[in-house]
């Protein structure tokens, strides 16, 4: 069960940080992701992770380097959008995304933690893979409609 604050009904947000990284062809990186992961085993997704002790910024480097061996400088990365969520594991767990979008980066991606990723693909935000996150689905068309908050799951 989730940490309760204080005894009352709030819940601690878990924020995590997305890439929603776009080539000059339009299409966009997203990572297949391995049947026995914990979260949204053989389904589509941002490269992404949970923030450890560390600026959201600073978190999505991290991660890039670590899932795909891409690197990125802090002054590429730009909040793009926003999604505020329960949990899609049912937990109801509420949930920050921040989803950067990176100007220039280098690197090609590859598949850098087999255990959490089989593959890394680009793809048209118009016709995306299935099955797919949905927040990932969500923030995709939110980024190209130009909106930067969406929430997902709330009663």
């Amino acid at each position: 069960m989730p940490a309760r604050v204080g005894g009352s009904r709030a819940r601690l947000n878990v924020i995590g940080v997305h890439l929603y990284l776009q080539r000059e062809d339009g299409k966009i990186l997203l990572g297949l992701r391995h049947p026995d992961s914990a979260f949204a085993g053989r389904t589509w997704h941002f490269l992404a992770g949970h923030l450890e002790t560390e600026a959201a910024v600073a978190g999505l480097i991290r991660e890039a380097e670590e899932e795909a061996g891409l690197v990125i400088a802090p002054e590429d990365l730009e909040l793009v959008h926003t999604v505020h969520m329960l949990d899609e594991g049912g937990d109801d767990q509420p949930r920050l995304g921040l989803v950067f979008q990176a100007r220039k980066w280098s690197g090609t991606p590859v598949v850098r933690e087999p255990n959490r990723c089989l593959e890394w693909g680009w793809h048209d935000p118009a016709r995306l893979p299935e099955p797919i996150v949905a927040y990932t689905r969500a923030a995709t068309e939110a980024i190209g409609q130009g909106r930067a908050y969406t929430e997902l799951g709330w009663p």
